[in-house]
């Protein structure tokens, strides 16, 4: 999958120092994965992951300690990252909506 955003996944993991190693892993994983729908994601990373409306998926890193929010576009092979956070910053947005 071609994972759009990479910058803000660095933006986050210079402020959060501890995150770095699972946001590089969770990256390294998407990069290299051809998704052709949610089971595939839910095979991959298990209870880690949750979906929403409009092909969103929440993914748990970092032991659950930080929240990833894409958008996954399975028919043209793209990932993109609409929020990174940790979990308390997660538990204040919509991840239906947040841009």
């Amino acid at each position: 999958m071609q994972v759009i955003a990479l910058r803000t996944l660095r933006l986050f993991w210079e402020k959060h120092t501890a995150a770095e190693g699972s946001i590089r892993a969770w990256h390294a994983i998407a990069r290299r994965a051809e998704w052709r729908g949610p089971a595939d994601i839910k095979r991959m990373f298990g209870s880690t992951v949750d979906f929403v409306a409009d092909n969103r998926v929440i993914f748990d890193l970092g032991g659950n300690k930080y929240r990833l929010v894409a958008h996954v576009s399975y028919a043209y092979g793209r990932v993109l990252v609409k929020f990174i956070g940790t979990h308390a910053e997660y538990d204040r947005i919509d991840a239906e909506k947040v841009r």
